[in-house]
């Protein structure tokens, strides 16, 4: 199974130990839109929230290095934006995430 089938399927399952096998220790998710860097421990607390719902995910590419992916997301606040995720990855795990988002309509 992909890393980013694992991944996807631990964030839609709030699956925290499958999360932390996942992300490397040096984990770090960089939110361009804001300049926030968020570590694996902030990432794996805020996925087993209900302030994320993913729909529409599909992988774009994967291979031993990247894994590229989109998914329209709809936050709990009301927000819904449309997200192109980069994954690099590192001894088979995530080690980076960066993403662009655009927002959509409510």
């Amino acid at each position: 199974m992909s890393i980013l089938v694992r991944y996807n399927k631990a964030v839609e399952e709030k699956d925290e130990n499958a999360l932390n096998g996942i992300l490397h220790d040096d984990f770090k998710f960089t939110l361009h839109s804001s300049g926030k860097v968020i570590l694996k421990s902030e990432l794996i607390n805020w996925a087993m929230t209900d302030d994320i719902n993913r729909e529409k995910v599909r992988i774009i590419y994967e291979n031993d290095e990247i894994g590229v992916e989109h998914s329209i997301v709809n936050f709990k606040d009301g927000n819904k934006q449309a997200v192109m995720a980069i994954c690099k990855y590192q001894d088979g795990k995530i080690i980076s995430l960066e993403t662009g988002a655009t927002n959509m309509s409510k």
